[in-house]
């Protein structure tokens, strides 16, 4: 038994929609957050700023001394997961790895696509570990730029004529390729699922990381009996670099419960 929360860090609030899957999945587990919302997105960021954002981000949570971390940001754990995990002695889970291994399973055509940040793209992280994972799968992919701002503004609803028409845009030469299977390689997707399953129409898996990392997470703190106390009830606790107030209100869309009062502004400089 290990009561010691889990640590989860993301550049904004995209990184809520893992927290909620594994508040869900893994009940009696705590969880500290931390969101960069001063530093938003890293996504269009340097290779070189994403390593530097993600050290201080990981610094900051072992302050609260967590038995693991999840990074739940696609762009961090596209870019910087191996680095950090060979600078930290405690277990580093990412996003990638765990979406991968969904989106090979459901494949049924070998066709995947991949929607990720510019930065998440430039790496290639989705496609090389797919091929590692089947050399038969032929992927393609679209970097969404615009789609993490819009998200933090609210823009998430189908009838939405702005989110609707960027979704379409950037998605069009994924969706004429014939995929049947689409890894939303950013927690910040999720949030659009509507947006994207209403273009890329029926008989296209989506595939969320958070959620995959979630369920990954779980299955491995049964394996090697690290979980807290089943009778302990889960508390979450929520930090961010910039407004508390726009990100608790934002939150409750990303969690669907409130989170007023377990909010708290850091200098993570």
């Amino acid at each position: 038994m290990d009561r010691r929360p889990i640590g989860v860090f993301d550049s904004g609030l995209g990184g809520l929609t893992a927290v909620k899957e594994l508040r869900r999945i893994l009940p009696n587990e705590d969880i500290v957050y931390f969101g960069d919302t001063g530093r938003v997105p890293y996504g269009t960021r340097s290779d070189q700023t994403i390593i530097k954002y993600a050290r201080s981000d990981m610094d900051f949570l072992l302050k609260h001394g967590p038995k693991r971390v999840l990074i739940a940001c696609g762009t961090v754990s596209t870019v910087a997961l191996g680095l950090l995990k060979k600078e930290y002695a405690l277990p580093i889970d990412g996003v990638v790895e765990a979406a991968v291994r969904s989106a090979a399973a459901s494949t049924k055509n070998g066709r995947v696509g991949v929607m990720g940040t510019p930065a998440t793209i430039r790496s290639g992280a989705y496609e090389r570990l797919l091929k590692e994972r089947d050399p038969g799968i032929v992927t393609f992919s679209a970097a969404c730029p615009l789609l993490v701002p819009l998200v933090e503004n609210g823009r998430i609803s189908p009838e939405d004529i702005v989110i609707s028409t960027v979704v379409g845009e950037y998605l069009s030469e994924i969706k004429a390729a014939g995929v049947d299977t689409l890894i939303m390689g950013c927690t910040h997707y999720p949030l659009l699922e509507p947006v994207v399953a209403a273009f890329m129409g029926e008989g296209v898996r989506l595939i969320s990381p958070g959620r995959e990392a979630a369920i990954l997470i779980a299955a491995e703190q049964e394996a090697n009996g690290g979980g807290n106390d089943p009778q302990h009830s889960g508390v979450a606790e929520y930090f961010v670099s910039d407004s508390v107030a726009g990100f608790a209100d934002l939150a409750e869309t990303f969690l669907q419960e409130k989170v007023t009062g377990r909010v708290s502004r850091v200098d993570i400089e």
